[in-house]
């Protein structure tokens, strides 16, 4: 029975509002069951799928990538001496490293050598990829066989035939002699060797970005240069506000990549010239492989940290290249 108290507001008796009040509660824990008993969404199911997949992926990249980077960097704080037992000396071979100027020399060379072979292999890729795109079906497959065979060529065969190309009597030379001039010594002055090695380089790694290129000019709609030839845009025209601007993602993988290779070379100044003449040839991992090789005790732990500190080189190099070169969504064709 209830009752109106001063307010005039319905009151409940105490026993009536003992047996009522349980029942929200009870309310609460079916909504709290019902809640339990549904599915989980579907996107936390696909989240442990993906999950899944990249787990081998992860823990490959662990073993073969983090850790070994990890450990490097914990033995890079030792002097490691195939005489003497490890001793801990900090960052002691950092320092060592950043006041050479053999270091900062490769690394500069390094640059100077990625500086002529990716831009030029870029322009000289897009142009051919951009006459293979005119070509026939069977013509355009035997250029992209063409163009891919350097690309399977040993860096070690190439290096031997393009050390016979520069010398006195050789082919090069033997064109400069055709507009009567040479003969060169290309290997063997400072200010032509490494724009000498950087041929080679240039023709080992041509194929691939050719084919590269050529899958992303495929990939532009057709309709956008039959808009641009209506409105008169003449081929140069087509290629700087459309062809560049919508390869902008594969340009941006390519002179990472590139960069990323080239400042590494290392077998084309090995062979061709052992990085001479005075060092002018000398990339930063010529430079670690030879301070390895050093009779020094302490060889091992120099050549570490230098290639730990190039690793800090390469990863900065990256980062300001994705700075300047934003990348943008793919474009349905």
């Amino acid at each position: 029975m209830s009752v109106l108290n001063p307010a005039g507001e319905v009151q409940l008796p105490p026993a009536e509002a003992e047996v009522i009040a349980p029942e929200p509660q009870f309310g609460q824990r079916r909504r709290k069951r019902r809640e339990a008993d549904q599915p989980v969404a579907k996107h936390l199911r696909d989240n442990k799928t993906a999950y899944l997949m990249i787990a081998p992926m992860v823990i490959l990249l662990t073993i073969f990538v983090i850790w070994p980077l990890v450990y490097s960097m914990y033995l890079s704080t030792f002097k490691i001496s195939f005489y003497k037992d490890p001793e801990f000396v900090g960052l002691q071979f950092y320092q060592y490293v950043l006041v050479s100027p053999k270091f900062w020399k490769s690394i500069g060379v390094g640059l100077y050598y990625a500086v002529l072979v990716v831009p030029t292999g870029l322009i000289l890729a897009l142009l051919l990829a951009s006459f293979i795109k005119t070509l026939s079906k069977k013509a355009a497959s035997f250029m992209k066989t063409t163009v891919y065979l350097p690309a399977v060529v040993s860096t070690v065969v190439a290096s031997v035939l393009f050390v016979f190309i520069y010398q006195d009597q050789g082919v090069a030379n033997w064109l400069l002699s055709l507009i009567n001039a040479g003969p060169v010594a290309w290997l063997n002055d400072p200010a032509t060797a490494l724009p000498a090695i950087a041929i080679p380089g240039i023709w080992l790694g041509f194929g691939i970005t050719t084919l590269i290129l050529l899958a992303g000019l495929l990939d532009i709609p057709e309709s956008y240069y039959e808009s641009a030839q209506l409105d008169g845009a003449k081929f140069f025209q087509r290629t700087w506000y459309i062809t560049i601007p919508l390869l902008k993602n594969v340009f941006l993988y390519l002179i990472v990549t590139g960069f990323t290779l080239a400042i590494q070379m290392l077998d084309l100044p090995l062979i061709m010239t052992g990085g001479g003449p005075v060092d002018a040839t000398t990339t930063p991992n010529l430079y670690i492989f030879n301070s390895f090789r050093d009779l020094t005790p302490y060889a091992t732990s120099f050549s570490l940290t230098a290639a730990l500190l190039l690793f800090v080189v390469l990863g900065a190099i990256s980062i300001l290249v994705f700075r300047l070169i934003n990348s943008d969504k793919a474009v349905d064709g």
